[in-house]
């Protein structure tokens, strides 16, 4: 409602639902104009990122913001250049098996805090990275703003 109070020629689908692998087709990422991946979960993430990147839509991807305190640490790169994020080890491993050599991503060169307390979660998962909550806002932010730089200068 918002986004039309300001534009009403504006063109927004709100989708209520989780992007996964498997409900992925639900969403014609053609129609995109820019995508902004915030997803936790890897399987999801590199779905999304090969759709995208096979589509020719461009993405910006969001990586670790879980045990953070400086946002000002934040930077808009190539994959290939980040360092300290066991997320983009992860992800620069997979994606290469896909032939996705490059990819814009957000991340913080901080290394992440280690928790005082080491609380085991059920069935032997590691435990959730937590955030403060300035961080991911940021982190948001700096994103939001690269897609309406690149849009503005596609125009």
């Amino acid at each position: 409602n918002r986004i039309l109070s300001i534009n009403p020629d504006a063109n927004v689908t709100a989708l209520e639902m989780f992007y996964l692998p498997e409900n992925a087709a639900e969403i014609d990422l053609s129609s995109f104009d820019y995508i902004i991946d915030a997803i936790d979960t890897v399987s999801a993430k590199l779905e999304l990122i090969e759709r995208a990147t096979a589509l020719g839509v461009p993405i910006i991807t969001a990586l670790g913001c879980g045990n953070k305190l400086d946002p000002t640490r934040f930077e808009v790169t190539d994959i290939s250049k980040t360092h300290t994020d066991p997320l983009a080890r992860i992800l620069r491993k997979e994606l290469k098996k896909r032939g996705i050599m490059h990819l814009k991503v957000l991340y913080s060169s901080e290394p992440a805090m280690q928790p005082l307390v080491n609380i085991p979660q059920e069935g032997g998962r590691r435990t959730t990275p937590g955030s403060v909550p300035w961080v991911p806002p940021v982190a948001g932010f700096i994103m939001a703003g690269e897609v309406v730089k690149a849009l503005l200068i596609e125009k």
